[in-house]
């Protein structure tokens, strides 16, 4: 399904091919020979969203582009099923394996691995040939890798990089922060309302 959205059409070369139930919304680009499988969901919500060629997105991935963070993929990607991609640069010829998270600000160096259930946490840079192992965690910039089990540390290094101030605009200490949060980011959702089907 593809959808205008904010006025922005998806463009898609003729040489792709995007499954039926696949959700194409607003200003985005996908190259020749990529393949887009079903209930995968690219969705650029004020910033573009740029794929290269051959790239192969599989059933349920996400991939969506900010107001202020836009998506670009490179060329001979995978992104595999149930991956989330939010803001992001991902450089050629990289594998992000099934459940892996990268977020806002990332950047996944030449030929990367992103392993199962891995995250590539907020403004991190990945250098080329970097592999995260199976659930753990690339943070900060330099990169420090982290497994799961080192929570502590993990929450020290995400503190510093504040989420909600890079993500949202928001300073997580204010009373009414999910307030805040809730209104301000559904009253961006809901521009879709505005949204038109194009198949």
């Amino acid at each position: 399904m593809r959808f205008e959205h904010l006025g922005a059409e998806p463009r898609i070369h003729p040489g792709a091919v995007v499954a039926p139930t696949a959700v194409i919304s607003g200003d985005v680009t996908i190259g020749d020979g990529c393949q887009v499988l079903h209930g995968a969901v690219l969705t650029a919500e004020g910033s573009p969203i740029v794929i290269g060629e051959h790239v192969i997105v599989m059933e349920n991935a996400l991939i969506r582009a900010s107001a202020v963070h836009p998506v670009r993929i490179g060329s001979h990607v995978l992104v595999g099923p149930m991956a989330s991609i939010s803001g992001a640069t991902i450089d050629d010829d990289v594998y992000l394996a099934t459940g892996s998270r990268v977020v806002n600000g990332a950047r996944i160096g030449v030929g990367s691995l992103v392993r199962m259930g891995a995250v590539v946490h907020l403004k991190t840079t990945l250098p080329q040939g970097t592999v995260v192992p199976l659930g753990w965690v690339a943070i900060g910039d330099p990169m420090q890798l982290l497994p799961a089990a080192e929570a502590e540390a993990i929450s020290a290094a995400r503190e510093e990089l504040d989420f909600p101030g890079f993500v949202f605009g928001l300073e997580r200490s204010a009373p009414d922060y999910m307030a805040q949060l809730t209104e301000r980011y559904g009253a961006a959702l809901a521009r879709h309302a505005g949204d038109r089907r194009l198949d």
